[in-house]
């Protein structure tokens, strides 16, 4: 199974949903041309993510990288400098870009509902997507239950910190906007994926 994020599912995301103060430390490392060593220093040694053990930052650390890095740093200093709910919504198209299953969840299932006028989302919905992915990626089926649990627990959280639903507990469908300058950022580097899977509920 290949690692290509951009052209697979792939389980990564279930280290982490926004992490959205975290993420702001890894896009000031990253807007700053951090070597390795300056890299360590900041999330093993000063903890910059306080994580509680070095372990779990550098776990952390990989995975919003992973994620920004395929952004460029424009981006990275929306998420630095912009306001919360721009930091929140530059974090999200990186998150959809490193990972197509929250995207496609997005764009396939949460628009639908959009479309039928449903108010909230559904758990049954999830698993018939994931049965979808399987057909995919057969990989998919390979993973464990926790595994599985934990996706379904992080692509939710991720869509409550987003505000595409209230809450995890009632999965009740808000309208989103996007914010000017995260929509401008995607047209002019023609990521039009992301766009899409944001741009649902209009």
């Amino acid at each position: 199974m290949t690692e290509d994020p951009l052209q697979i599912y792939n389980g990564e995301i279930v280290a982490g949903s926004l992490l959205i103060p975290e993420s702001r430390h890894i896009a000031r490392l990253l807007m700053a041309n951090a070597d390795e060593d300056t890299w360590h220093q900041a999330i093993v040694i000063d903890n910059v993510l306080q994580k509680r053990s070095p372990a779990a930052a550098k776990r952390q650390a990989k995975l919003i990288r992973n994620r920004l890095s395929l952004m460029t740093p424009a981006l990275w200093e929306m998420i630095d400098q912009g306001s919360n709910d721009a930091a929140t919504q530059a974090i999200l198209a990186a998150t959809i870009k490193h990972s197509h299953i929250l995207g496609d969840f997005m764009d396939q299932v949460i628009r639908r509902y959009w479309q039928t006028f449903a108010t909230h989302i559904s758990t049954t919905d999830w698993n018939a997507f994931i049965e979808t992915c399987i057909q995919k990626e057969p990989a998919i089926g390979t993973w464990t239950d926790t595994t599985m649990a934990k996706l379904k627990q992080v692509v939710f959280r991720i869509l409550a910190e987003s505000k595409y639903i209230d809450t995890t507990r009632s999965l009740k469908l808000l309208p989103v906007s996007i914010i000017p300058e995260v929509k401008k950022y995607l047209v002019k580097n023609s990521e039009e994926y992301v766009l899409r899977c944001m741009n649902i509920t209009q």
